[in-house]
């Protein structure tokens, strides 16, 4: 059970989880939870509750210590008995009582109830139909929204941690048949702002489980009569595609989202999606089709979001450029962006391009000073796959020890998370 950081990494976990680890170790584990909760048969019933006055006083409290030590003596049973009705570690029932540990979430509360036969609101906890689950609802936009200012500043795995544990109280719900049409917008919602928050922490191997929560996303975007929303769903989906090695795919969903967008952010955010996953493909008509789109638009409308910007233009070029093989033209454009990065991790991918251009060039100097900048930026931030890439263009290039640099770099992002190693 989790005691608001993770026993892995050790990062604050979100409000709503019980998991001992956070979202992003989970998520980057085959195994998922590394703690499972043990059967256990309950060994009294609810009857307990009328046995004693002590019942009746301890339950008034609605202190979960207190209640606890009062089942134990009501129905006779040690620490080690209750912790295996709970599920629990002796150590951890032990801290509950003495209030060493507080239990705060719900869904540890409402298990805790069930197994004790507790009415759920006498520890807090009220139903899915009613309070909680508008207050759900009321604030969980506000969560997908802060969780996507926080990816924007370069705290993704904050993000993720804080998003992982709505959309899994959204997808029980969903589960269990309360499909109204606000649950459904907010998981779709949710599900999207995970899943690009995944693509920004995971490493490469694992971008597919990214691809797999956007494509969630746009199963219900697609049902919910909301064009914007759609197309937004589908450029997200098309670019976490791209990351994990469908580019063609990815051009089917970016053409279709490029159609839905009516805003020029939003065009000129699918156009830059398109640019990349044109260019990888090696489709040059598409990517120049594209780029030029992309810059027609811009120079028309005021520059805004991540994706719609000149440091960003700038940045698509050049890596559409190395990947079709037109160094020269690539090169050219290596010099002072233009403005600055919407986002931290723009300043790393900016840097990781340039470097492989100049080193493709053969000016290995530079490159190597622009691969450094990256891997101390990227290792702050916590991006895997562009320090991958900065190992593969320094290895590519024949620094070898840079490289190395670069690997020790990407294993002290491993060891924090676990399930990457």
């Amino acid at each position: 059970m989790s005691d608001g950081r993770c026993q892995a990494c050790g990062v604050t976990i979100g409000r709503y989880t019980a998991d001992p680890l956070c979202p992003t170790c989970a998520a980057t584990t085959d195994e998922g939870h590394a703690v499972a909760i043990v059967p256990a048969t309950p060994i009294a019933s609810a009857v307990w509750l009328w046995a004693t006055p002590e019942a009746g006083t301890a339950i008034a409290t609605r202190d979960l210590p207190t209640i606890l030590r009062a089942y134990r003596r009501i129905n006779g049973l040690s620490q080690i008995a209750l912790a295996e009705l709970l599920g629990y570690d002796k150590s951890y029932v032990s801290m509950i009582e003495t209030s060493k540990r507080a239990i705060t979430d719900v869904a540890s509360r409402r298990h805790i109830a069930a197994r004790l036969g507790l009415p759920a609101h006498v520890l807090g906890v009220t139903g899915t139909d009613d309070a909680e689950y508008r207050a759900m609802l009321q604030f969980g936009d506000s969560t997908v929204r802060l969780a996507e200012i926080a990816r924007q500043a370069g705290h993704a795995v904050e993000a993720v941690n804080e998003l992982w544990p709505l959309v899994a109280r959204l997808e029980a719900r969903a589960a269990e048949g309360h499909m109204e049409r606000d649950s459904l917008v907010l998981l779709a919602q949710a599900r999207v702002a995970l899943g690009v928050s995944l693509g920004t922490v995971l490493p490469e191997e694992r971008l597919s489980a990214a691809a797999k929560w956007t494509g969630q996303a746009v199963t219900v975007a697609a049902n919910l009569d909301d064009p914007m929303f759609y197309a937004h769903a589908l450029r997200m989906h098309g670019n976490e595609l791209r990351k994990a090695g469908h580019p063609g795919a990815a051009i089917a969903r970016l053409e279709q989202s490029l159609e839905l967008s009516a805003d020029p952010a939003e065009q000129g955010g699918s156009l830059a999606f398109l640019c990349r996953a044109a260019a990888e493909l090696g489709d040059a008509a598409t990517f120049d089709r594209a780029l030029g789109d992309y810059r027609r638009l811009l120079d028309c409308n005021f520059g805004s979001g991540l994706l719609f910007r000149p440091f960003t233009l700038r940045e698509i070029e050049i890596r559409g450029l190395l990947s079709l093989g037109r160094l020269g033209e690539a090169r050219r454009h290596i010099h002072d962006p233009p403005g600055e990065p919407a986002a931290p991790q723009w300043r790393v991918i900016e840097r990781v391009t340039s470097g492989e251009v100049l080193a493709a060039v053969g000016e290995t100097d530079t490159a190597a000073a622009a691969f450094t900048d990256a891997m101390k930026s990227a290792e702050h931030h916590r991006l895997p796959h562009q320090i991958q890439r900065a190992i593969r263009a320094s290895a590519k290039a024949g620094m070898r020890e840079l490289a190395a640099e670069h690997s020790a770099a990407l294993n002290r992002i491993r060891s924090q998370l676990p399930g990457m190693r």
